[in-house]
């Protein structure tokens, strides 16, 4: 096909350098991606390559100016995702994301969404009492649930913030664990307190804590309450039975909202029980005011491995569930 180039004018030099990034990486992935040559002459980024190819580069590249104006900067994680929308035509949304600020953290660094799934779930939230937040390690399930609940505590929209556990996690028991119970199970709550930390500080936890405004228990410490007027989260929801999930959100009262999160491809219950995060999506489905949001590996906003690291899992899980479909096919009557 015949080759065209198109001209992209930036007049800042420190904005050019941006577009780059370290080393050129950013324009080498964007290279490496659409097969185009990108080239400076002046204060212009000439494209060179097949016309359609050339036209998606320049959208993401003005995406990215964008990013840039908006956030200060921009990283490769943030160019590869740009071109994973742009190859589902979706590039342009990304700009919604930089504009959809939740909080600032103690250090005044804005968290907002990196991802259009995280964009559904925190509008999800918004606008829903229960929501279910379901995907893999890396998607900011926990992070983005607690900085919405810190936000609603703060403007005064609950009195009380909950978070909650199950004390299991793979394959350890607290009877090992040392110190009294409160030490056993810090341990597996400690996600919650990195968040709590980072976004509300640690001089405002503890004086909400000491308060009794702010809750962090395991899950058995629900049984035969009512939660009102409270933020409910629910992390690692993978690992509660059935039993545990419908104790958890009949303590549901007036004035709250709960959010659970799991990652259901990493179940931790012992002895083969049922995942009461997987039977609570079939149960629960279509009732309205729950949401459930599924998270894919394309919404992972760690290192770029940890996607890719998904990925090989997936194909692997799959594999071998054929695999072993085609072994009871075999098999006589």
């Amino acid at each position: 096909m015949e080759e065209i180039t198109k001209d992209i004018m930036i007049e800042s030099p420190e904005t050019l350098s941006k577009v780059f990034g370290k080393y050129d990486e950013n324009i080498k992935l964007i290279e490496g991606r659409l097969k185009v040559d990108v080239l400076v002459r002046d204060s212009a980024l000439k494209i060179r390559g097949e016309g359609r190819r050339v036209d998606a580069a320049v959208r993401v590249i003005e995406e990215m100016i964008r990013t840039i104006g908006s956030q200060g900067g921009i990283t490769k994680d943030n160019t590869e995702y740009i071109l994973t929308l742009q190859s589902k035509g979706l590039e342009k949304e990304y700009s919604a994301l930089n504009d959809d600020i939740i909080c600032y953290t103690m250090r005044g660094k804005p968290i907002r969404s990196k991802t259009l799934g995280q964009k559904r779930y925190i509008d999800a939230i918004r606008h829903n009492d229960i929501v279910f937040g379901i995907g893999p390690a890396g998607t900011g399930k926990t992070y983005l649930a607690m900085a919405m609940a810190i936000t609603a505590f703060k403007n005064g929209e609950v009195d009380r913030l909950i978070l909650t556990r199950p004390a299991v996690e793979a394959g350890e028991k607290l009877g090992f664990l040392p110190g009294d119970l409160q030490d056993k199970v810090d341990p597996y709550l400690r996600p919650l307190y990195d968040a709590l930390f980072e976004i509300m500080g640690a001089e405002a936890f503890e004086k909400n804590m000491e308060k009794g405004l702010i809750e962090v228990a395991p899950l058995a410490y629900m049984r035969g309450r009512t939660l009102e007027n409270a933020y409910i989260i629910l992390d690692e929801a993978q690992n509660t039975t059935p039993e545990q999930m419908k104790m958890f959100l009949t303590r549901f009262g007036q004035g709250s909202k709960i959010v659970v999160t799991g990652d259901i491809t990493q179940i931790d219950l012992p002895g083969g029980k049922r995942s009461g995060l997987k039977e609570v999506r079939r149960i629960l489905r279509g009732i309205p005011d729950i949401a459930f949001i599924e998270f894919s590996q394309d919404d992972v906003v760690r290192h770029r491995l940890v996607q890719r690291i998904i990925e090989a899992y997936d194909r692997n899980d799959k594999a071998r569930e054929k695999k072993q479909e085609l072994e009871l096919a075999e098999q006589p009557d």
